[in-house]
This record gives C-alpha cells, structure tokens and sequence, in this order.
C-alpha cells in the first residue's frame, strides 16, 4: 500500500507558517528566516525584494515542472533565487546554499499537521501490508523530516520523494521506482492520495488501483480514470482492505 504524503498523510497548513510584512500587507512566509540568514553574506538585500526573489523562484520552478512534470530539485531553485538577487552562488562559502534549504525546510516542518489517528492506523496496516511512500517535493530532507517526526517513517518499507528520482507524479517513472524499491508489481498495490490529477491518474497509468481521499466529496474532475475507491479520511482504509 502506497501513500502520497502532503494532504494524505500529513496535513500543510500555510497559516502556521510565520507572518511576515510585504508591500503594507501580511504573508505568511518562510521569508523572514531565510532573510536572517542571508543577511549574514548580503546584508544590503532587504526583506522585500528577498520575498520576491522567492516567490518568482517558485513561480519559475512550477513553470517548469509543468511542461513534462520533471522535478526541479531545491538546490536548483535556490541558485535561482540567489542570482536573481544578484549573487553569484558559486561565490558563497560552501555549505550557504545548504543553510538556506535547511532553514526553509525547519520553517515549512512547522507548517505540517500529522493528525493523531493517522500512526496507529499506519502501524495497524504495516502488520499485514507494505507500506511506501511517494511524494512529489523538491528537498527530500524535508519529506523524510516530517514523517520522522510524526514517529511513523519506520514503517515505511521505502520512502520515495521526486528530487531522488527526478520526475513527479503522475510521471510512471516515480512509481516504478517506489514498486522496485519494494519489489512488488504494480497489480498487488494500492495507492491512496488526495489528488486525482496525479495520484489516482498516475497509480491506474502503471496499473495499480486507488484510493481516492476526497474529503469534501467534490466530483471527480473530467476526463480522469475512476478511482477503484473514494474515501474521505484514512481511517475508511482499515474497511476496504483485507489482512494478506
């Protein structure tokens, strides 16, 4: 049984993130600590235009994923936003770009809500079935950081995340690779996620079943596969799946 992980299994909530001011209004960023850390080799950059140059940093990384779903990985969009602040990232003491992504990551891990009934169903689960995971995100560490300390990364036979494999989902190469690190076939494998655009529609290309996590019980969006099931919280999971 195979799991997406941001809105699955862990929950991003942008309004635990710090507030920062920008422009006369409020946002919630990772801004303000990379900011500190910045000032440290650039302290002429204000928080403004550091805020700016992150946020086209993304804006260009999801540009790109967009044309063939290929991951751009963190340490390319942080080169990104280093230069478009008018540095030269080869120029900065080793181990400065790494600072950065650590401290975005320490900031984002904050922003992640493990709700308390998903560890006893995972571990309920793991006695009878394999368990991975398969995640689209550009820094794995941060992935691996949020299932750790949720104290659940130890029953994951694999841990899958798209900057180790270089494509995202719906892309078939991440889940063939999560499916040889486990070394089970697509036809004995579930995947459950939230987002039928990539999840369901990338686990019934490679020909695994799904299961749909659609909270809201919105429609299914046109044109997509169905999903072999619809649920709304994880918890459904331990009805529709049988012990091996």
């Amino acid at each position: 049984m195979f799991f997406d992980l941001f809105d699955t299994l862990v929950h991003f909530d942008r309004r635990r993130l710090p507030a920062v001011e920008i422009g006369g209004r409020s946002v919630r960023s990772t801004v303000g600590a990379l900011h500190a850390v910045l000032a440290v080799q650039a302290p002429g950059v204000s928080l403004e235009r550091c805020y700016h140059a992150l946020l086209a940093s993304w804006q260009e990384a999801e540009r790109l994923r967009a044309i063939d779903h290929r991951e751009v990985p963190a340490a390319t969009r942080f080169a990104d936003f280093l230069v478009r602040l008018g540095l030269d990232p080869a120029a900065l003491p080793d181990g400065f770009a790494v600072a950065l992504m650590e401290t975005h990551r320490r900031e984002l891990t904050k922003a992640a809500h493990f709700p308390a009934h998903h560890a006893p169903l995972l571990r309920r689960l793991a006695q009878d079935h394999r368990l991975a995971v398969v995640s689209n995100f550009d820094y794995a560490p941060t992935a691996l950081g949020i299932l750790e300390e949720a104290g659940v990364a130890d029953v994951f036979a694999t841990i899958v995340v798209s900057d180790q494999v270089g494509w995202r989902k719906p892309r078939p190469d991440i889940f063939e690779a999560a499916l040889g690190a486990v070394g089970v076939a697509a036809a004995q494998t579930l995947f459950v996620g939230d987002r039928a655009d990539i999840d369901v529609a990338g686990a019934r290309g490679v020909g695994m079943d799904a299961a749909w996590v659609n909270p809201e019980g919105g429609p299914l969006p046109a044109g997509l596969p169905t999903p072999t099931y619809e649920i709304r919280d994880l918890a459904e999971l331990a009805s529709i799946v049988a012990p091996r």
